[in-house]
């Protein structure tokens, strides 16, 4: 469960978005901006937490107050080599905050951290990692708690979906892509797989809300809604005149999370009862909207 340290009167003093650049950071940097909460982004190019004397550069730039958003990764993690560098990456964090005055600290995490099940998962679902990518961010995770004695906040998105997303990963990003060139959507198996994905605008607006309220502890990005990649890619491609058609392939591998995995956001409810997670419908008609810059087809 979240706990505000904050009222809502009150403002952080600043934050610092690692990360700044990405997907992610880059839209929850707009929104704490927005918000009026001042704001310091650092993309790869202003701090590499991977280069020499990277803790020290990091520290010097916190200020008593400061509340520091990490965000930073090299994801997908694929393999152990990418996991070992993610983790020098924390490293460098934990070594710059070990000895700075920061009031709060938020980690970006995934939903990968937690084991496949067949109910909704939540914030108190086992958390045992089957991949390498939710290990990196599990890894993560404890390395910042053993570092820093203040509050902590960690949110944990789902498959993200937007319109700057850059690694065209298969669902709505691959799918509104495919559509918008006239290409045929073809999925796995006859994309009988039922996810959970969030709108890249409602990960950047809970993040806000955390650095707002000075938030400590686990909140789940995600939408509380299940759909079939079918579902998807059919409205997706919807969205476009002509529609491409969206056709099934044999399927090579095991289907990934035996086929479903939803989860419980009634955790987003409690911690922020006026927000209104974006409809998938609705979020990937605005990313459509967004690409071709012309009004979508609901």
């Amino acid at each position: 469960m979240l706990t505000h340290l904050l009222s809502p009167t009150e403002k952080p003093r600043r934050a610092i978005v690692l990360g700044a650049a990405g997907f992610v950071g880059a839209a929850s940097l707009r929104r704490l901006a927005a918000s009026g909460i001042g704001t310091l982004g650092l993309g790869h190019g202003d701090m590499d937490l991977l280069g020499p004397g990277a803790a020290a550069r990091l520290r010097d730039l916190l200020a008593p107050g400061d509340t520091l958003v990490f965000i930073s990764a090299q994801a997908p993690c694929r393999n152990a080599a990418m996991l070992v560098e993610n983790v020098r990456m924390a490293e460098a964090v934990c070594g710059a905050i070990r000895s700075a005055d920061l009031a709060h600290l938020i980690y970006v995490s995934s939903d990968a951290v937690y084991r496949d099940s067949p109910i909704p998962l939540n914030e108190e679902s086992c958390a045992e990692p089957g991949s390498p990518h939710g290990a990196m961010h599990l890894a993560r995770e404890v390395l910042l708690r053993s570092e820093f004695p203040g509050p902590i906040g960690i949110l944990r998105p789902t498959l993200i979906y937007g319109a700057a997303d850059p690694h065209n990963g298969y669902g709505p990003n691959r799918f509104r892509r495919l559509a918008g060139a006239g290409k045929a959507i073809v999925l796995f198996g006859d994309g009988e797989e039922r996810r959970d994905h969030v709108f890249i605008e409602d990960v950047a607006e809970l993040l806000t809300r955390m650095v707002a309220r000075r938030s400590s502890g686990i909140l789940n990005a995600v939408s509380g809604d299940v759909a079939s990649f079918r579902e998807l890619a059919e409205y997706t491609a919807g969205q476009f005149s002509p529609s491409p058609a969206v056709t099934g392939s044999p399927r090579t591998g095991a289907m990934p999370h035996n086929g479903y995995r939803p989860f419980d956001a009634a955790q987003i409810k409690r911690a922020f009862p006026d927000f209104g997670i974006t409809p998938w419908r609705e979020g990937i008609a605005a990313t459509c909207r967004a690409q071709k810059k012309e009004p979508a087809r609901l």
